[in-house]
């Protein structure tokens, strides 16, 4: 499989738009972005192609980067910058099939798929398929699965998508009190993509500051729905990923410390 990182930032992406900060200039100078979060996955032997979130910025990033329109869509979540892209299916696509979990969020009353349904009922191009999560579906000749993580209040969830003998693993927006049974779909991953909006040090910032603390005090999640940097790798070292690449990526991080691996940036792309 052939895999884009087409977003690798976090809500307001980075530069973000207003803000002249030390590493959103550094971004601007490096001509470097990071826009709201979606990966594109490409099916080498079906020519298929399968996008992971709709981004805000779906449109500049096709433009962007040189991939195909995606033959279906994942969705992880209903927060605006994972889903809100979807509206760019209005002429684009004659049929859009969009994947989406099927339990029932307590907090909206709703599961992610009868949310989509419903907040894009204009949209005829886009049929909505509902999926059991830790069931595995097919979607553009790939094993995929949906798997719990923690982002409160809602639910949210991380993605496997497997074939050929290869493995993508995506934590979605999470903290890092990911479920065991996830852990486990998400292991041995050829190709790990962690959400690491900051880095540890920044947590005392936050008003819920940070928690699930190492041995040596190190807080691996942010407040108390995103992991920091720190969180993410040693998520990625007991998984056994093979390589890991870190995203939904803030502009907080310090600029000495915003572009060093394995930071993620958007047009990155991987056969795995």
């Amino acid at each position: 499989m052939e895999v884009t990182l087409l977003g690798t930032g976090d809500t307001t992406g980075t530069p973000t738009a207003g803000c002249d900060c030390d590493t959103c200039r550094a971004a601007r100078e490096r001509d470097v972005e990071r826009s709201r979060f979606s990966v594109h996955v490409r099916n080498e032997e079906t020519d298929e192609c399968l996008l992971i979130d709709a981004s805000p910025d779906f449109r500049s990033q096709f433009l962007t980067h040189d991939v195909p329109l995606p033959d279906e869509l994942l969705v992880t979540h209903i927060h605006f910058d994972h889903l809100d892209g979807l509206g760019n299916a209005y002429r684009l696509f004659d049929a859009l099939p969009v994947h989406a979990t099927n339990e029932t969020d307590p907090e909206t009353g709703e599961s992610v798929a009868e949310t989509i349904r419903d907040k894009f009922d204009y949209l005829a191009q886009i049929t909505v398929h509902d999926h059991e999560p830790l069931s595995s579906f097919s979607a553009c000749g790939f094993d995929v699965t949906f798997v719990p993580v923690e982002h409160p209040p809602l639910l949210c969830y991380g993605v496997v998508v497997e074939g050929d003998g290869s493995k993508l693993a995506l934590t979605g927006d999470t903290g890092y009190a990911i479920p065991q049974a996830s852990r486990e779909a998400l292991s041995n991953a050829d190709l790990f993509l962690a959400d690491a909006i900051v880095p540890a040090s920044l947590c005392e910032y936050h008003p819920a500051g940070g928690r699930h603390h190492t041995d040596d005090g190190v807080p691996r999640t942010f407040g108390y729905k995103h992991m920091t940097r720190e969180g993410a790798l040693s998520m990625a070292d007991e998984l056994d990923a093979e390589e890991t690449r870190l995203v939904h990526v803030s502009h907080f991080y310090p600029e000495e410390e915003a572009f060093e691996e394995p930071l993620a940036i958007d047009g990155e792309q991987y056969r795995i």
